[in-house]
């Protein structure tokens, strides 16, 4: 006896809308915030509010291109998880790649060698950390 299944637009208007992707791209965005909080901090710069959104808008929409493009492989039938290592592997590079490009081309601040390596070091630490430590929770649940 087959199994029945859902048609792929139902898999995935479902999957677009599930609260484990809403609560995973809200952690990914706490960890892009975090990220340009504690850099602010070591530099003492200027307007908090201002300084914030200035520094960290390059690297939110970095991630959110990363989502959109996890979102584009889950229509094409790709059943990672959002709180998956590959999930956030492609999240991570749509933020650094993304971001260090927007901040590039927009002006709103360079990408030395030393920047990007904390950077990348930071983002890769927040955005997989914290998906690892969940898979981990989920393996010995």
């Amino acid at each position: 006896m087959s199994t029945p299944t859902q048609s792929p637009s139902a898999r995935t208007s479902r999957r677009l809308t599930s609260r484990p992707d809403l609560a995973s791209a809200g952690a990914d965005t706490l960890a892009v915030v975090v990220f340009v909080l504690v850099g602010r901090g070591s530099h003492d710069e200027g307007s908090v509010v201002l300084g914030t959104l200035t520094t960290a808008w390059p690297f939110l929409a970095g991630a959110g291109l990363g989502w959109l493009a996890l979102l584009a492989w889950r229509a094409r039938g790709c059943e990672w998880r959002s709180d998956s290592l590959p999930a956030g592997a492609v999240v991570l590079s749509g933020t650094l790649v993304g971001g260090m490009l927007l901040r590039r081309l927009s002006g709103t601040g360079g990408t030395p060698l030393s920047f990007v390596v904390v950077a990348t070091t930071f983002l890769s630490l927040a955005l997989l950390g914290w998906r690892g430590v969940v898979g981990f929770r989920r393996r010995r649940a």
